[in-house]
């Protein structure tokens, strides 16, 4: 019976799309601002730009929209690639239990000192979960998959309560910028956040900005103006940074999808009958948002609740364990496309919508939990029923102005996206030590006027051997002082420096040396466009053989890292 009453609705479904067009369906609110934090469009580009500018993080290469692109539906498309697994329960990367997260920055003591993770180095750490949409979150109660970002937002420097409820957005925002795993060094601290904001100049990092972003910072081109415009005054602090970019957030709603505008195709409306009926999908998935904005266990593939409690790690429940936020399906087809790996933590049952559905199909439960969801039951489902509800939330539910970042959705290229400006690596140009291994230069971060946190690293190296980075123009200096080094041919205006360092790790212990060497760069408009050549020199506590007489050469055994060629931003 059940399933004649569907195919009975979709058959109504079609006959009414088809004489005279489907309706628009949604309804949508429209979006409501705290008391405590009213609307204002200047307080909205305030935000935008915030949310967009790398320079938010310690390295300068982590922004607030780096695991939140439009065009991946909202959330990180990097989650596709290799370098974002997480270890998960056992601990070991490449194993059967790996999550799938989000990429955030190397571990760094305040100050820019990379140190040694245990899990991730000298690769950036990941997330366990990977990075929800922040696409009409403005309409749900708590944010994060464990709703750990409150309705209520507490400001973390006073501990003053700045919003009631329905600041969700508010508490998201203050999250991110210090944690040691996503944007921050070790202690990384809001005072530290503000002095920056207060001298660097807006998204100077970012390359084709949007027009109102162009026009917001020709009109006020620092932040302490953007502060001004947007507050009255040009102070900076934590509470009116949450307030904008909370502020921005309100304004990414996607209400333009096909089901909205009532222009689903045939196939997308008979899948949009299966959703609501057979299917039983709009239990927790209802319009108009497609989330009821609640927690359930699913027990998808690789959950363990020992490991990641879920909602329970908020609520203290056990009822609670594996619990995590129903994620809304709009634009969900995007999330597909760019990222895969749709449910929370990755889990390969959920690689593609296709594999959603069977896991659904199924009654899902892979994984037993203590609590899983009594809605998770079995449904029987033809492979053409399954084609077109995949239809329906593949394209039905996609706004057009999410997939082309237009609107409200626009914004500015990062730089760590273009990698026009990345450190360019020389393959080669290294030299191995007495194991045959080749030590590792990290030169990941930019290096920009006025930022201390420019830090060059090395790894798989001599555990207690003594390094020295040296940097500048091979022809002036390297020929100079290291003829004996093969160096890339090459040349720059930058004046040579050396720096030693004692690596860390093991006195003897092969390839487990690592270190950094912090820098700024002067405020001089000179060094901007400026490009130098940096290499690590690590000492072998091996002889080196001298390759003519084939004698030992006592205490001079040394390796190279391969030359880093970098060039000084604004």
């Amino acid at each position: 019976m059940p399933r004649i009453r569907t195919k009975t609705l979709s058959l109504l479904l079609l006959a009414l799309g088809l004489a005279a067009g489907l309706e628009a369906q949604s309804n949508y609110p429209n979006v409501t601002y705290p008391p405590e934090n009213l609307y204002s469009a200047s307080k909205e580009i305030l935000g935008k730009i915030l949310f967009w500018d790398e320079q938010l993080s310690s390295t300068n290469t982590m922004a607030c929209g780096t695991c939140h692109i439009p065009s991946a539906g909202g959330s990180d498309p990097r989650s596709a690639g290799l370098g974002s697994n997480h270890p998960g329960p056992d601990g070991i990367l490449g194993t059967f239990d790996d999550f799938i997260g989000s990429r955030g920055v190397i571990r760094a003591l305040d100050g820019g000192k990379m140190i040694d993770d245990g899990t991730f180095f000298p690769e950036v750490q990941r997330t366990g979960r990977k990075a929800p949409s922040m696409i009409d979150a403005a309409f749900f109660t708590d944010l994060f998959w464990d709703g750990r970002a409150t309705s209520k937002f507490t400001n973390p420097v006073t501990g003053v309560v700045e919003i009631q409820t329905g600041g969700a957005l508010e508490s998201q925002a203050v999250g991110p910028p210090v944690s040691n795993v996503e944007m921050a060094h070790e202690s990384r601290s809001w005072a530290q956040i503000v002095a920056k904001l207060e001298k660097v100049k807006p998204l100077r990092l970012a390359s084709n900005l949007p027009a109102d972003i162009a026009a917001a910072l020709s009109a006020n081109p620092s932040y302490p103006a953007l502060f001004q415009a947007a507050f009255g005054d040009p102070a900076i602090d934590v509470k009116r940074i949450a307030f904008a970019i909370g502020t921005y957030e309100r304004s990414l709603v996607a209400d333009q999808t096909p089901f909205d505008l009532g222009t689903l195709t045939a196939q997308q409306a008979n899948g949009l009958a299966i959703f609501n009926g057979i299917g039983n999908c709009n239990v927790c998935h209802p319009a108009p948002f497609f989330s009821d904005d609640a927690f359930h266990a699913l027990g998808v593939q690789g959950q363990d609740v020992t490991f990641d409690s879920g909602r329970a790690a908020i609520t203290g429940l056990a009822t609670d364990a594996g619990k995590v936020k129903t994620p809304s399906l709009r634009n969900v087809g995007l999330r597909e496309q760019f990222a895969g790996n749709l449910f929370h933590n990755g889990s390969s049952s959920g690689q593609d919508l296709d594999q959603i559905i069977q896991f659904y199909r199924l009654g899902g439960n892979q994984v037993s939990l203590p609590f899983t969801d009594p809605n998770l039951v079995a449904v029987l489902l033809t492979q053409s029923e399954i084609t077109d509800l995949v239809e329906f939330l593949r394209n039905g539910l996609t706004d057009p102005r999410v997939a082309n970042e237009t609107g409200p959705f626009s914004r500015p290229t990062l730089r760590s996206e273009s990698g026009a400006m990345n450190p360019l690596i020389i393959p080669g140009s290294g030299f191995a030590d007495s194991m045959g291994n080749i030590p590792r230069i990290i030169a990941d971060q930019p290096a920009n006027l006025q930022h201390p946190f420019f830090t060059i690293g090395v790894a798989d190296a001599w555990g207690g051997m003594g390094a020295y980075l040296v940097a500048g123009s091979p022809n002036t200096m390297f020929e100079t002082l290291f003829g004996f080094i093969p160096l890339a041919v090459g040349s720059g205006p930058m004046l040579p420096f050396i720096d030693q360092i004692t690596l860390e790790g093991t006195m003897g212990s092969y390839g487990t040396g690592y270190g950094s060497v912090t820098r700024g760069i002067a405020d001089n408009p000179y060094w901007i466009g400026k490009t130098f050549f940096t290499q690590w020199i690590v000492l072998d506590p091996v002889s080196l053989v001298d390759p003519v007489s084939k004698q030992s050469i006592p205490g001079f055994g040394i390796s190279l890292s391969d030359v880093a060629i970098i060039t000084v931003l604004p």
